[in-house]
């Protein structure tokens, strides 16, 4: 059995960050003595929730004060990132770490309107966004000349350098949450990031848990431990100011878990 971190660092204030992004490497540093074969790495923006905010570049300093311990993003916001330039980046990152890096792509969530409208964007083609950068991607990773043509790339690439030093790419995961995105990845044999489900059930109000509502033959297989299986210490509100619904939070020994 390997055990994974998945990080999720809240700093209280400005002038608190660089003390935690300090401590975010060597708990990461201590996780790999203690023989912890993975660390997950978060992409929040403007609020404190992911202190390192850019997971590709705290990632960098990461490998460079690692040896062993593998690196995952859990996960890229892909509508944030020009593909071109991401797929640079993580091949890059594939090569300083010596093949060390997992990629958990995303959307982005909607109840993090605030990063989207701090980007220039909206949450509305999110999805489109996404689907056509891990497709843009893959082509990139695989060597030669890509002609791209689509709604919101259209780019002549010669060839990536440098390539990538997993073969025949790096290893590519999508995170799920609703039962079409299940179907979805089921179909195409994408691996999944995502959490454990309530169990089987019915809700207080009648409704049925999520777990019923996922095609039959489904289930959730996380790559890494789930939070919310872990709650301790004080509720806090979430400080963001564009969050579409007021969201409580219960810090927990993984970071903070919605209740």
């Amino acid at each position: 059995m390997r055990f994974g971190w998945l990080t999720l660092s809240l700093s209280p204030s400005p002038e608190e960050d660089a003390d935690r992004i300090e401590q975010q490497i060597e708990q990461v540093r201590f996780a790999e003595r203690l023989g912890f074969g993975d660390v997950w790495l978060t992409e929040h923006y403007f609020t404190g929730e992911s202190v390192y905010n850019d997971a590709l570049l705290f990632a960098a300093a990461v490998a460079m004060r690692t040896e062993r311990i593998r690196i995952g993003f859990a996960v890229v916001q892909l509508p944030f990132h020009h593909p071109v330039r991401l797929a640079v980046q993580l091949a890059l990152l594939d090569n300083l770490s010596r093949g060390r890096i997992d990629v958990g792509v995303g959307k982005g969530t909607i109840y993090n309107e605030h990063e989207f409208v701090g980007h220039g964007l909206r949450s509305d083609d999110s999805r489109e966004r996404m689907e056509e950068a891990v497709d843009f991607i893959g082509r990139l990773w695989s060597g030669g000349p890509v002609t791209y043509s689509g709604k919101y790339f259209q780019v002549q690439v010669p060839e990536l350098r440098p390539r990538p030093v997993q073969l025949p790419h790096l290893p590519l995961w999508r995170s799920v949450i609703s039962p079409a995105s299940f179907s979805e990845c089921g179909r195409l044999g994408v691996p999944i990031l995502t959490a454990p489900l309530p169990v089987r059930g019915s809700r207080s109000d009648g409704r049925p848990t999520r777990r019923d509502s996922m095609p039959a033959g489904m289930t959730r297989r996380p790559k890494h431990a789930c939070w919310r299986r872990v709650r301790c210490g004080a509720t806090f509100t979430s400080p963001n100011p564009m969050r579409r619904r007021r969201t409580s939070y219960r810090l927990c020994c993984c970071g903070p878990a919605p209740i």
